[in-house]
């Protein structure tokens, strides 16, 4: 996923689902069923965001994150090394 902050587009994973109102950060994040809201932590920083489904969009099927990318160039590494 990906969404709009303050220092520009930044992307993360989806933590949790809430459906219901919740304290988050002290404030209250006025959830339901309805309008569901997505705990999201970044993937540099991680940092801990709560958003609208309406404020995220979410990556294409193909393209990775760049811990996925980390992780597949670290294997390559260790093969490349036997």
């Amino acid at each position: 996923m990906s969404w709009n902050s303050e220092a520009g587009r930044v992307r993360g994973v989806v933590q949790k689902r809430l459906t219901s109102p919740t304290e988050f950060k002290g404030y209250t994040v006025r959830a339901s069923r309805e309008e569901p809201q997505y705990l999201i932590k970044s993937e540099r920083t991680d940092h801990l965001a709560m958003h609208k489904g309406s404020a995220l969009r979410k990556l294409r099927g193909g393209q990775k994150t760049k811990t996925q990318k980390r992780q597949n160039s670290v294997k390559r590494a260790r093969y490349k090394r036997r």
